[in-house]
């Protein structure tokens, strides 16, 4: 990745995807994110420390929603949505600077699942010291799993988004076969860091197919039949199908979750943040889901044939 002039760069050329960002994003984080990464990179402050800073901000803010105290969860609110910013901080910072990795997206993964526990688990013991039964505990696993999947998935949907409609030498797009590969040849002792994080990746990856496994599928075939580059009837059929579907997946993204939460947080009702995301989001999830697999297996069948069938199915 080349480097952006910290100064010098547009906001617009730090964004990963522009298709993907949501008011929330455009309107806030994303400005505020794209300052600090301006500052932290006159501190010469690496993505993978800020990625650092905002994990340890998000785990205290899910420590504060533990109290049934509205001035201690304000403030847990206002770290969550700084250690929000600083996620979005560290991705711009590193596209700017041209010191992306996968280590760091990696990183950036296992702080999301931290923040996310903490947050869970929290408001767990903060349900259960209010009396909840300890079936709470079932219910609050239940709803973070869930959780896992969805957020899992809106990620791979947006990789396979990138892939399908750029320059796919560009884009890190790893597939479970390929990553475990790459797994077997490094050593524990020689490498211990790197094989760790890479077992963690291999995992997540692992996951992302098993819930759609159509998009490697399709990811697989594509590199088959077309090794040299993406024809142009695959890439707009993709890019027409997806470039909707992005409002949906947002919702299944933190932004939404983080205003759920906030607000059930104010009316004292947070045990409703495990029951919404059993019901209503799970629900969108399977939608989305059932709805893109139908698009992937046509899409499947045209690649397998090499020939766009006029394109009349997008």
């Amino acid at each position: 990745m080349a480097a952006l002039s910290a100064q010098g760069c547009a906001i617009e050329e730090t964004y990963k995807l522009p298709e993907a960002e949501g008011v929330l994003d455009l309107y806030f984080y994303r400005k505020v994110g794209f300052q600090l990464a301006r500052f932290f990179a006159r501190l010469r402050v690496s993505p993978i420390s800020v990625t650092v800073l905002g994990g340890v901000f998000g785990v205290v803010a899910g420590h504060l929603y533990y109290y049934r105290d509205l001035r201690i969860n304000i403030v847990g609110i206002a770290l969550h949505i700084l250690a929000n910013a600083l996620d979005n901080a560290d991705g711009q910072l590193a596209r700017m600077t041209g010191k992306g990795s996968r280590e760091g997206r990696i990183i950036d993964s296992v702080v999301d699942h931290l923040i996310f526990g903490s947050v869970y688990f929290h408001l767990t013991l903060r349900c259960m010291a209010e009396g909840a039964s300890p079936t709470v505990i079932l219910l609050a696993i239940a709803a973070a799993v869930c959780h896992a999947l969805q957020g899992g998935a809106a990620d791979y949907f947006r990789n396979g988004f990138l892939y399908f409609t750029k320059a796919r030498s560009a884009v890190q797009f790893d597939s479970y076969a390929d990553l475990g590969a790459e797994y077997q040849i490094i050593d524990w002792r020689a490498e211990p860091l790197k094989k760790f994080l890479l077992w963690l990746c291999l995992n997540f990856t692992r996951q992302q197919e098993m819930v759609m496994p159509d998009l490697n599928r399709l990811r697989t075939a594509v590199d088959r039949e077309f090794p040299e580059q993406i024809p142009d009837w695959l890439q707009i059929r993709y890019r027409d199908y997806a470039r909707p579907m992005f409002k949906w997946w947002g919702f299944l993204m933190a932004n939404t979750r983080m205003m759920v939460l906030f607000i059930l947080l104010l009316v004292d009702q947070p045990v409703w943040f495990f029951w919404l995301q059993l019901t209503v989001f799970n629900l969108l999830f399977l939608v989305l889901l059932v709805r893109q697999n139908m698009f992937l297996r046509s899409t499947l069948s045209m690649t397998a044939a090499n020939q766009p069938l006029d394109c009349v199915l997008r």
